[in-house]
């Protein structure tokens, strides 16, 4: 699908970008080459009536994406998670994308429910209530199960969304291709890696069977976190096109006042959102990574809610370690330990000299920890920290831009709930108890036996691997073509004792 087709809808959003005043602003926050800031100028204001006026209340870029539609919101929303490629200030703006559009019929909903379930909706369900919320890919009823009358949410995907998304996709790949082609230099932004970036999470949301495993795997990994509540999944109610869970009733965290008139404890709260967020993302690696307000409400008991869990975040052993020493060294204002973390993980060319990368460290931390608590920011410090290793060749890594962007989202959540929270003394406890468990002396010996297990599955082929080595490594040499005989290599014999040695082990654990 992707070709001259989809010229209008390039001509429509070049249009409406050029009259909502969205293109100037979008070129000069990423930076983007004078050759084609020329181009789209001159393309775009002959077709300026063509464009689409959108809400002159809103910011420039913003109201542009709202005036296209359900996938240019949803990418904007990807790109807010890129301040790499909009620049961090275009970023700030897109956040605040309203993913909020007028709900399609409940009768549609009920067709599309009993479709993909193959039953009918009202032997599933013996209550089945009008949309109580609706966004771009899906809308939310509220429902009971026809056995035992369970409260439940139901999720249903909007009919036909799938096909309008890849259309639109395809005009951003052409979109992209243009960029590239009209404007080498713009090439470093890799328009089409970040389109396709784009394209893999819109395919994942458009399949919900994906929402419920990810759902299912954060209730499993929380479900021993106090004050915290992830509602289950109802697997023989979903599919691909809906996704049950159990209905979960509370108020919603940007409603300050009924907090407050319901007796909880604001500052506790703040405090509750920011450190479980740190230990979700460093005790399991696996992090909810859209916890604005809209997501979050306090339950009943007080316990956090969490809801919709199309956008996670993901950081493997090694990056959650570095993470933590990186957040430690500056608690303990450290400059040259994190200096020497950001070399020993590689993310600054070892060329680089690491005492002038303390240096540098120290005019980000420094600043900051001189603010009074209501000003201490652990988001600000991480963009003014990306500022700086990419002065000294860091590359991008989108796992760390994914779990900055939802720093600041959590940062501001907590901040609404506790204006002078101080960031670094709720967060420090966290990543201590996790440098305590996963760094150190613990730490190595916990690596040691895991090693030794990966070591002790290939007990029953250690023999005939053994015997390979030594058959390879003892045998002449060939003679080579000038007719010199090569001479025989050894094979040192401590390597494969010491890996014996593991496999022992590994079988003992």
């Amino acid at each position: 699908m992707r070709g001259p087709h989809n010229i209008w809808r390039v001509i429509r959003t070049g249009a409406t970008f050029t009259r909502t005043g969205a293109m100037g602003v979008a070129l000069e926050a990423m930076a983007a080459p004078p050759a084609l800031r020329v181009a789209a100028r001159i393309l775009g204001t002959p077709f300026a009536w063509l464009g689409l006026k959108g809400d002159t209340n809103l910011p420039p870029v913003t109201r542009a994406l709202t005036a296209l539609g359900p996938a240019y919101i949803k990418f904007g929303q990807i790109l807010s998670t890129r301040p790499d490629v909009v620049g961090p200030d275009l970023a700030m703006q897109l956040r605040v994308l309203q993913d909020k559009l007028p709900p399609f019929p409940t009768a549609e909903a009920r067709r599309v429910v009993a479709h993909d379930l193959d039953h009918p909706t009202d032997e599933l369900f013996s209550e089945f209530s009008d949309p109580v919320a609706a966004a771009s890919i899906a809308q939310v009823h509220h429902a009971r199960l026809a056995g035992d009358g369970r409260e439940v949410a139901v999720k249903v995907l909007r009919p036909g969304i799938g096909r309008a998304f890849r259309k639109d996709i395809d005009a951003f790949y052409l979109i992209a291709w243009l960029v590239e082609n009209l404007a080498p230099g713009a090439r470093r932004l890799r328009p089409r890696d970040v389109v396709a970036h784009f394209e893999s999470v819109v395919m994942r949301e458009l399949d919900l069977r994906i929402e419920a495993a990810a759902a299912g795997e954060f209730a499993s990994n929380t479900a021993g976190d106090e004050g915290w509540f992830v509602p289950q999944v109802e697997w023989f109610l979903s599919s691909r096109q809906v996704l049950t869970l159990g209905w979960a009733a509370g108020v919603p965290f940007g409603d300050t006042d009924a907090i407050d008139a319901a007796g909880f404890d604001r500052k506790a709260l703040a405090a509750r959102t920011l450190q479980m967020f740190l230990r979700h993302a460093l005790r399991d690696g696996y992090f909810h990574a859209d916890m604005h307000q809209g997501n979050l409400k306090v339950g009943p008991n007080g316990e956090i809610v969490a809801l919709d869990f199309g956008i996670m975040g993901r950081l493997d052993d090694y990056t959650r370690r570095v993470y933590a020493e990186i957040l430690m060294g500056f608690i303990r204002k450290d400059y040259k330990r994190v200096a020497e973390v950001h070399f020993e993980a590689g993310y600054v060319p070892a060329d680089r000299d690491v005492d002038e990368f303390a240096q540098a460290l120290r005019s980000v931390g420094e600043p900051i920890f001189g603010m009074d608590a209501s000003r201490i920011s652990m988001a600000r410090l991480l963009s003014y920290l990306f500022d700086v290793t990419e002065q000294f060749g860091m590359e991008t890594r989108t796992e760390l831009i994914l779990l900055q962007r939802t720093m600041v989202v959590v940062e501001g959540v907590a901040r609404s709930l506790d204006p002078n929270i101080n960031i670094w003394h709720v967060a420090r406890p966290v990543v201590e108890d996790y440098i305590s468990r996963n760094i150190g002396p613990k730490a190595v010996v916990t690596d040691l036996v895991r090693t030794a297990r990966v070591l002790a599955r290939f007990g029953p082929r250690l023999p005939q691997l053994a015997e390979a080595a030594l058959i390879a490594q003892t045998a002449p040499r060939e003679r080579d073509r000038g007719g010199r005989r090569r001479d025989r290599v050894v094979y040192g014999f401590g390597g494969l004792v010491i890996g014996a040695l593991l496999v022992l082990a590994g079988s003992m654990l």
